[in-house]
C-alpha cells in the first residue's frame, strides 16, 4: 500500500503541469493592436469573443472600418484568419501569435503583401 501511494503521488505531482499548460488563455475582451507599416506604427483596437478554443475576433480595419474573422486558441498559441476588400483587391490575413498573461505578439501574413510583426495589450 505504501508503495501505491507513493507511486501515485509521483503521478499526481507529474500530471499537475500537464494539466494546467492545456489550459487555454483567457483573451476574452478589449485589446490594442500595434504593427509597422509603411507609413509607419499603426495601432488598432481589437475585441475576442471566446468560448473554449475557438475565438471570435472584430476589429478595425484600415479606413476604420470594422472586420471579424474566427480563429482557435490552445493553451498560449493564438490563431486567426480575417478576409479584407481594398481597392487592391480581396486578401486575407492570418494572424499567428502566443499569449503571455495581459499580452500577446506575433506575426501576420498577408498573402503576397508579405509579413509583419504585430504586439497587443490587453485593455
Amino acid at each position: 500500500m505504501k508503495n501505491f501511494n507513493s507511486a501515485f503521488a509521483i503521478f499526481s505531482l507529474l500530471l499537475i503541469p500537464v494539466l494546467l499548460s492545456a489550459q487555454n488563455a483567457d483573451v476574452a475582451g478589449d485589446w490594442e493592436m500595434t504593427s509597422q507599416s509603411p507609413r509607419g506604427e499603426v495601432t488598432r483596437a481589437l475585441h475576442f469573443d471566446q468560448e473554449g478554443e475557438n475565438i471570435k475576433v472584430t476589429m478595425e480595419g484600415f479606413r476604420g472600418e470594422e472586420i471579424t474573422g474566427e480563429g482557435t486558441i490552445q493553451g498560449n498559441k493564438i490563431e486567426w484568419t480575417m478576409s479584407m476588400s481594398t481597392p487592391r483587391g480581396d486578401f486575407t490575413l492570418t494572424y499567428k501569435g502566443t499569449v503571455d498573461g495581459d499580452s500577446m505578439s506575433g506575426t501576420v501574413e498577408m498573402g503576397d503583401r508579405g509579413t509583419r510583426d504585430w504586439t497587443a495589450k490587453k485593455k
